[in-house]
């Protein structure tokens, strides 16, 4: 009766958080007690929220209350202390709730250390004792504390499930291998445990040797991303002098212009002043020479005039012309001229070049590009918006749908002359260039609903705009590739080569591009992805997206994808 009281008094005095006895007890307004440390933790979760909760009855309180020392169960802590009663050790804690149970424990169950496949139930350190002790228990299997026990029984039979049926792969007990299962292929659990052991071994080893290779790839890949990096840095520093050296060479030449002019502009205005002061005191000279002789027609004497008009009327000859004659020059116009034209020539060889270093960052490809893809959810992936540019358009395609959609009318159309502008052959690019991995498809139309004669192309921005058809048409020329479609017949065109092309065909077909591994595919898009022709050539410069119309009424629209 004295061990009940202890053990009851042992219970009523631990905390309700770490399960021990209490340490420093401290109350809650709702009477609970709590290890101090145990409260203040909890408490301190709660800061947040700014409401705090007594983690027994859950009633909730603002603000934080404040923590008093229950001195009663202190005292009483400490006395019992006296009589030997200590915290549980740690071989005996208490199950919590992601813990197995003991399930001999009657009372506050402990954790459970082992579990016996053959009793089919967990037990603590102190309820396992006697599977060490009693001969009869030696041959039970004890493993790891495991809550799914129960899933050893059969649900049929009530008993062990020691055999494994290898027909219905599933565990059995005996009485299912002589009724339901009878003339299955079956044998222990253990001899299928032995064999799946030696394939989850090998599956491990593969496993294993797969977790070595990754790493090895791991190791490349950030070796690889340290030289990407590097190489970058090199190139970014590399191109920064290069320009600032451009930039230099601009403002020299700049300030060289500047200079020329200035001094040019003193110079011959120097020579406009000398000439201006010198004709100025020419004026003047005449002024006098006129005002003595206007003085002398006054003069009444005779005698004294005729004496006086030889040495007046005598003119000294002039230095300069009668008249200044002046160039028919535009003074400094023509060296804004020369400066614009510099700007033109540049900007062009930047454009062109920009175009080229553009490309050339783009094949900058570490990894090898992925296959391609099978199905059409695969190339959408890829789908890029395309539009058509007006000023490539021939003057008889009338585009629509937000330049989308090319018409070839009876009429030309109005359009400003543009050097872009496709003349004679009814073609028009897009006006997005293409590189990288792009997708998009192309709906053809004539007035009867089907595909009667028309092309799809890409070609590089610089393909001639007007002459033979060795310079501008799409496919007959090294600057653009065409699937071609007439009634009856197919072919796709390259550098004037023809190549036959079979296969079903409806009004839609897809075009992938794989700029940087030089891939071009063509596909008839219906309910499944049918390859119509396949280019494996190399791409130097961005392609655009090309359509060629041959009938009059037909047209052709770049599709929107989802």
């Amino acid at each position: 009766m004295e061990q009940k009281a202890v053990q009851l008094d042992q219970e009523i005095i631990s905390c309700p958080i770490c399960l021990d006895l209490l340490k420093d007890p401290v109350a809650t307004p709702c009477g609970h007690s709590y290890c101090k440390n145990c409260i203040k933790d909890h408490w301190d979760t709660e800061d947040e929220k700014r409401i705090y909760s007594c983690p027994q009855c859950r009633k909730s309180f603002i603000p934080r209350p404040e923590l008093l020392k229950n001195t009663m169960l202190a005292a009483l802590v400490e006395e019992l202390k006296k009589t030997g009663l200590q915290a549980a050790p740690a071989d005996l804690c208490y199950a919590g709730p992601e813990d197995v149970a003991c399930d001999f424990c009657t009372k506050r169950k402990l954790k459970a250390v082992k579990s016996c496949l053959v009793c089919l139930v967990s037990f603590c350190e102190k309820h396992l004792q006697p599977h060490f002790e009693i001969p009869a228990y030696e041959k039970h299997k004890l493993v790891e504390p495991s809550e799914k026990l129960q899933e050893n029984i059969c649900s049929r039979h009530d008993e062990v499930m020691k055999m494994f049926c290898r027909t219905d792969q599933q565990c059995i007990c005996y009485l299912c291998s002589v009724e339901e299962h009878k003339g299955h292929d079956t044998v222990s659990a253990a001899a299928e445990r032995t064999e799946r052991q030696r394939e989850l071994e090998g599956s491990r080893h593969n496993i294993q040797q797969r977790i070595q290779d990754r790493e090895e790839d791991v190791k490349l890949l950030q070796q690889e991303v340290e030289a990407i990096n590097g190489s970058a840095d090199k190139a970014v520093e590399h191109s920064e002098k290069i320009f600032t050296q451009l930039i230099r060479l601009m403002e020299e030449r700049r300030f060289d212009v500047k200079q020329q002019v200035r001094s040019q502009q003193e110079t011959e205005v120097s020579r406009v002043k000398e000439l201006q002061e010198k004709l100025e005191q020419e004026i003047t000279e005449l002024k006098r020479k006129d005002a003595e002789l206007k003085k002398l027609s006054h003069t009444e004497d005779h005698n004294q005039f005729l004496h006086n008009y030889p040495s007046l009327s005598a003119l000294s000859e002039s230095t300069h012309s009668s008249s200044i004659k002046i160039r028919p020059l535009k003074y400094f116009e023509d060296v804004t001229a020369a400066v614009s034209e510099v700007r033109d020539k540049l900007q062009d060889v930047l454009r062109e070049t920009w175009t080229n270093m553009s490309l050339i960052v783009t094949h900058v490809d570490v990894l090898l590009s992925p296959s391609e893809p099978k199905t059409r959810a695969d190339f959408l992936r890829y789908s890029c918006e395309i539009t058509l540019d007006p000023n490539t358009a021939n003057p008889e395609l009338l585009l629509s749908e937000g330049n989308r959609k090319a018409t070839l009318m009876q009429q030309r159309q109005f359009y400003f002359d543009h050097p872009d502008r496709f003349d004679g052959w009814c073609q028009v690019l897009s006006r997005e260039s293409l590189t990288g991995r792009c997708y998009w498809e192309v709906e053809w139309r004539d007035r009867g609903g089907r595909w009667k004669e028309g092309g799809i192309a890409v070609a590089y921005k610089n393909i001639s705009r007007a002459g033979s058809p060795d310079e501008c048409g799409f496919g007959f020329n090294k600057k653009s590739w065409m699937l071609f479609h007439n009634t009856g017949h197919s072919e796709f065109w390259h550098g004037n080569a023809q190549t036959p092309v079979s296969g079903p065909w409806s009004s839609r077909v897809g075009v992938y591009l794989d700029h940087s591994a030089g891939i071009l595919s063509f596909y008839n898009v219906s309910d499944t992805m049918t390859l119509l022709h396949r280019v494996q050539t190399t791409f130097t410069w961005p392609l655009y997206a090309g359509l060629n119309i041959g009938l009059c009424g037909d047209s052709a629209e770049i599709c929107k994808l989802k």
